[in-house]
């Protein structure tokens, strides 16, 4: 039967309500978390709520609707791309200092189980098992392969093991970075070969930045955890190559190129928060200046880029979330408070122009809540209540 997440975040944000602001809790991995972190942790804890009231099914699957309200036509169960997300909100709930963090235990255990609904053993178009984009077996039929989901879950399963030991994750990272290697392009005869592959669906050829950097940034962080250099040697690759073709001369980035050359150049938000993290992750892995320099760099140009004409505000949330996250790993190195305070900047303007009071839920469009958008603003409230100290374990 599926556990009552409802009634288990009502028990946590009753916590928060009650504990004294002069009374820290003590973080996981260390360090303490005040009155701002209680506060946004409460915000995380109402807006999982709201989640859960509305946009979770009442099977015993774990799984969630795509969207509130829904409409005819829409799928019984959402795609993977927005619950892996709703995955990894939970999960960051569950990362929270202290007692309030563990009360979210079972509603993880909850969403992994319900995770590996997507699972496909018999594997894609490559031969090797992944997440399909729609449930398998008794909930769904499955559908085609998406690398850059399948990275947030192996981004995830880093995530988990590095926190709470779980070598069952860190299983599934790795057949997830043998399957996203498979997709590397190695046709020579397409213009500038090499990248990830978007999907393996038959109708894009696309390789991304959002395919190939999260690559680099599971390998990076394989490689952390194993030692073994074949996953560093790859990360580079990954790394070189996103540079080469996607980057413009300012630092950003651009989406995507075709295999005839052409670009799409589109600067979205979780397209520099990645790039951030793995040069990041480049400098803790090498001691090497030249990549914390990089950085630096791209973050403060994506910080100007999306600091006029409402870029920022106008990007989808879930994109910020990843945004924000990779912003806060560089902030585990370099010290200091600036990207969380843009974070809870943001925040504080999605809770009074976004959101519901009455439900609990966010509405970008003014008619539906989009489980992805609902699910990133309870990772950007959750980890705002993280200490900084549990940063070094985002992506």
């Amino acid at each position: 039967m599926k556990i009552s997440r409802p009634a288990t975040v009502a028990v946590a944000a009753t916590v928060l309500i009650i504990v004294s602001p002069l009374a820290p809790a003590t973080a996981k991995s260390g360090g303490h978390a005040g009155h701002g972190e209680q506060n946004t942790a409460h915000r995380a804890a109402a807006s999982l709520t709201a989640m859960e009231t509305y946009l979770a099914t009442d099977d015993g699957s774990g799984l969630y609707h795509e969207q509130f309200p829904q409409e005819a036509g829409d799928n019984p169960y959402s795609y993977e791309w927005p619950f892996s997300q709703a995955h990894i909100a939970i999960a960051d709930l569950a990362n929270l200092p202290g007692a309030i963090g563990r009360s979210y235990d079972d509603d993880l255990a909850v969403a992994a189980a319900a995770q590996e609904h997507y699972w496909d053993a018999d594997g894609g178009t490559t031969g090797l098992p992944g997440y399909a984009s729609y449930p398998v077996g008794e909930y769904g039929e499955g559908g085609d392969y998406f690398y850059d989901d399948n990275l947030w879950v192996g981004l995830l399963d880093v995530q988990r093991y590095l926190t709470d030991g779980d070598d069952a994750a860190l299983d599934r990272a790795e057949q997830i970075w043998d399957l996203t290697v498979s997709g590397w392009d190695t046709d020579e005869s397409h213009t500038n070969p090499g990248g990830v592959f978007w999907t393996q669906a038959p109708w894009s050829t696309d390789r991304n930045t959002v395919s190939t950097m999260p690559a680099a940034q599971l390998g990076l962080r394989l490689h952390q955890i194993t030692g073994e250099q074949e996953y560093l040697d790859w990360a580079l690759r990954m790394y070189e190559w996103t540079n080469d073709h996607l980057q413009r001369p300012d630092g950003l980035y651009w989406d995507h190129m075709g295999l005839d050359g052409t670009l799409e150049t589109t600067v979205w938000s979780y397209n520099q928060g990645v790039p951030i993290g793995v040069n990041t992750l480049l400098y803790e892995v090498t001691g090497d200046q030249r990549y914390l320099d990089e950085a630096t760099r791209i973050a403060d140009a994506a910080s100007v880029f999306y600091a006029f004409d409402g870029r920022l505000e106008a990007q989808p949330a879930f994109f910020n979330s990843i945004y924000f996250k990779n912003l806060l790993l560089l902030e585990s190195v370099t010290g200091g408070s600036s990207a969380r305070q843009a974070m809870k900047e943001y925040g504080d303007h999605v809770w009074t122009t976004q959101r519901d009071a009455g439900t609990g839920l966010f509405s970008f469009d003014g008619e539906t809540t989009q489980l992805l958008d609902q699910a990133a603003m309870v990772q950007i409230y959750a980890v705002l209540g993280w200490a900084p100290s549990q940063y070094r374990h985002l992506y």
